[in-house]
């Protein structure tokens, strides 16, 4: 069945189309919670919850642009509603010099690399995430979070810090320095 198929089947309940909506898109999104959330535990929560805003406002995508983006759009915004509903977003308003991270990526693995970066502060890795892996700027980051440009950027700077550190101590285990 094509996408728009699909997407009218949802748009009229029809159970089916949203179980082969949510098959088709189930990983994609999965992995888009997977990078915003503390756990697996609660991207699943977060991937299911998504799906459900996604069935009750699929009229309101009006298949211009992609289908994709606008659902990622979807996951994001639920994920990032659950944070707002807890007083997390206390953030420190001074910005810290950028960090860079040099990674070995022959010795990370991408598990680690999601480890640790589901292990960052909720700030930091909302933060770390809108701006590194989804490309939104500091201004759009600010917006959606309800916190100013510089909060954004100096927590941005503290998660590259807190990754860098984790990096460091993970690539000296592998590579002991001799005494």
């Amino acid at each position: 069945m094509s996408l728009p198929a699909l997407i009218q089947g949802c748009l009229e309940k029809n159970t089916k189309s949203q179980e082969q909506l949510y098959q088709l898109y189930a990983g994609k999104l999965f992995s888009v919670c997977l990078k915003y959330s503390r756990n697996y535990a609660e991207a699943e929560d977060n991937l299911q919850d998504g799906f459900l805003i996604i069935f009750d406002k699929i009229g309101q995508y009006k298949f211009t642009g992609s289908f994709d983006g606008w659902a990622k759009r979807v996951m994001i915004n639920n994920v990032l509603q659950q944070y707002r509903k807890t007083p997390f977003l206390e953030l420190v308003n001074d910005v810290v010099d950028d960090a860079s991270i040099e990674i070995d990526d022959e010795n990370m693995s991408l598990e680690f690399l999601l480890k640790i970066i589901q292990e960052l502060p909720d700030r930091y890795r909302l933060v770390f995430n809108l701006y590194v892996m989804d490309d939104y700027s500091h201004k759009e980051i600010a917006e959606m979070l309800g916190i100013t440009i510089g909060t954004s950027k100096s927590n941005l700077a503290r998660a590259k810090m807190s990754l860098k550190e984790k990096i460091d101590k993970s690539q000296e285990k592998i590579f002991p320095s001799a005494k």
